[in-house]
């Protein structure tokens, strides 16, 4: 996967995240902080991935571990940016 490919993957799981949070409506973030962190998240795995060798092989495990790194980023941002 380029790079063009962990963007999409990024912003698709950010805007999803954010869509599907539940203190979504109580949360000040808004959409494109989500995505913004769904993207980060999703680079952030990759570089790691590709620095400590996890994805020597190409495409098996960098797919899951980058949706599953941007996830994350996008559930703690919308959570800690709600108000309660």
């Amino acid at each position: 996967m380029g790079w063009p490919g962990l963007v999409v993957l990024g912003a698709a799981i950010g805007l999803a995240g954010w869509w599907l949070h539940p203190l979504r409506r109580a949360s000040c973030a808004r959409w494109w902080v989500a995505l913004l962190a769904g993207v980060l998240g999703a680079a952030v795995a990759h570089m790691a991935g590709n620095v400590t060798g996890l994805f020597h092989d190409g495409d098996t495990l960098e797919w899951p571990v980058c949706t599953a790194v941007s996830l994350i980023a996008v559930a703690v941002t919308v959570g800690v940016l709600s108000r309660r």
